[in-house]
């Protein structure tokens, strides 16, 4: 099949969060299946252009009407892992994609909108007419009722059109005025896809109305978005299109994610040699300045804002220090405060043997991270599927996670879980406060001290479970065939 794929974010080129592993990593897969896969999104002036090769230009003035006017784009095509790609280069005086960032600026909206336009408008233009259009998240929700609204009516009526939500808290809110800029009739745009007043339109509740197929990024969290708040207002319409919504787990792109041969790693191991694992964690400790001492590491590698559970992170710091155990961060906050507030512990512990704090992000540093601890915490208030446990398993690294999202799917608690023996491979908590973080940290810091056979059971169970991509492309392919058989 033929499938374009329409994201704001593609790793390694242009990655704020865990969306970019997954439109990389799923149209790989798609395409080592034999599938013929194609990614667009916007040409940012911040992207990793060392990442992409055989760049060139595929079409000089691209006319897009836009605010009532055409207007000029260049797109150029390059591949990216082996995937090939095509970047928007909007020439508007606007700038929108020339910004030195992806996502942040007042008019997110706007830049989101006209490139789903673009998006549609070179595909139209070239007579790409894809099997599949699968965008991704609030910024590409509009390409779902442009396709529907005018390219259908052009006689772009072969793509079939999957929509997949990320994280259903940012859903992107306009003024009606959006849809006029776009060409659109306003009033053509259903009650449902709007918010309580209704000259504001939600983007994401108009991909979920004028797509054929929605997906997200669990099952579990399929379940939570559709029943609690989660759905973050959603959830009405969520389940009056229950039978074109389903949730499909991520995977990890296995060959970029292995510790038998990664790239930044000094000491490379595997289940059945395992021991360099612990090499990895010497030189963690002297890249940390740690002290060398019969003690686990727990260590945290993530974003730094409320969703991640940052008062529980802070609380697990002292905590893992106070149980004889070692702490290491790796993370950066776009909230000041936050980051305030972590400097402000760097500060206080900035000569405490047992932790460091390192703030930012260092992509070999991270590989080093999870190669070199014992236990990777993820104490989310919600997770629609979290890479973090996923990457902490296959490197050996025993996952201490809330059991929510698709952290329940894939985290099976050591004592509580209802898996086989075989399949336990961590720790998990309910509850999102102190004393739930210190029911799991707790018991996973004294497993390792005192229950070490059992600690190693788990680890290996994690190492040889199967989180790659394959399985979940085969899913996406079924829903892809099974849009394309009804007329």
């Amino acid at each position: 099949m033929k499938i374009a794929m329409l994201s704001p974010e593609c790793s390694p080129i242009a990655k704020v969060g865990g969306l970019a592993d997954v439109v990389i990593g799923l149209s790989k897969s798609l395409q080592l299946q034999g599938h013929d896969v194609s990614i667009i999104l916007p040409k940012y002036d911040c992207m990793r252009y060392d990442q992409i090769s055989n760049l060139e230009t595929v079409y000089y003035d691209l006319p897009v009407m836009y605010r009532g006017e055409w207007q000029a784009n260049d797109v150029m095509s390059g591949v990216v892992e082996g995937v090939k790609c095509f970047f928007i280069d909007g020439k508007w005086h606007k700038n929108f994609f020339n910004r030195g960032k992806i996502y942040g600026e007042s008019d997110d909206n706007d830049r989101f909108a006209f490139f789903s336009k673009a998006a549609m408008e070179f595909m139209f233009k070239v007579g790409m007419d894809p099997d599949i259009i699968h965008s991704h998240d609030w910024p590409t929700a509009l390409a779902n009722v442009l396709q529907r609204e005018i390219y259908y009516k052009e006689g772009m009526r072969k793509p079939r059109l999957v929509y997949t939500v990320h994280n259903f808290a940012h859903q992107g809110i306009a003024h009606e005025s959006v849809l006029g800029d776009l060409g659109l009739n306003s009033a053509m745009l259903p009650l449902e896809c709007r918010e309580n007043d209704y000259s504001i339109v939600n983007f994401m509740k108009s991909a979920v109305v004028y797509s054929d197929y929605i997906t997200t990024v669990s099952p579990n969290y399929a379940n939570e978005v559709q029943l609690t708040e989660k759905g973050m207002g959603l959830q009405y319409l969520l389940n009056k299109y229950h039978h074109k919504f389903s949730g499909i787990l991520n995977g990890i792109d296995e060959e970029y994610w292995n510790p038998k041969d990664d790239q930044y790693l000094s000491h490379h191991y595997d289940v059945e040699a395992i021991e360099n694992k612990y090499k990895n964690k010497e030189v963690l400790r002297e890249r940390f300045l740690l002290r060398d001492e019969y003690k686990p590491i727990v260590a945290v590698v993530s974003r730094l804002v409320q969703q991640k559970g940052v008062d529980l992170i802070k609380h697990s710091i002292f905590y893992a220090l106070e149980q004889g155990a070692q702490f290491v961060l790796l993370g950066s906050s776009p909230d000041p405060n936050i980051s305030y507030e972590f400097a402000e512990i760097k500060d206080m512990l900035n000569e405490n043997p047992d932790c460091h704090l390192e703030f930012g992000f260092n992509e070999a540093l991270s590989h080093l991270v999870y190669a070199g601890a014992d236990m990777i915490l993820i104490p989310s208030l919600f997770e629609p599927c979290g890479l973090t446990q996923l990457i902490g398993m296959r490197y050996g690294t025993v996952p201490v996670a809330r059991f929510t999202g698709g952290l329940a799917d894939t985290v099976h608690d050591v004592e509580y879980s209802r898996v086989s023996q075989k399949r336990r491979n961590g720790y998990t908590f309910i509850d999102a406060n102190k004393e739930g973080l210190e029911f799991g940290l707790g018991r996973a810091i004294d497993d390792w001290f005192n229950e070490p056979q059992q600690f190693r059971n788990l680890v290996n169970n994690g190492m040889k479970s199967d989180f790659s991509w394959k399985m979940s492309a085969k899913k996406y392919v079924k829903i892809y065939k099974y849009l394309h058989s009804q007329v």
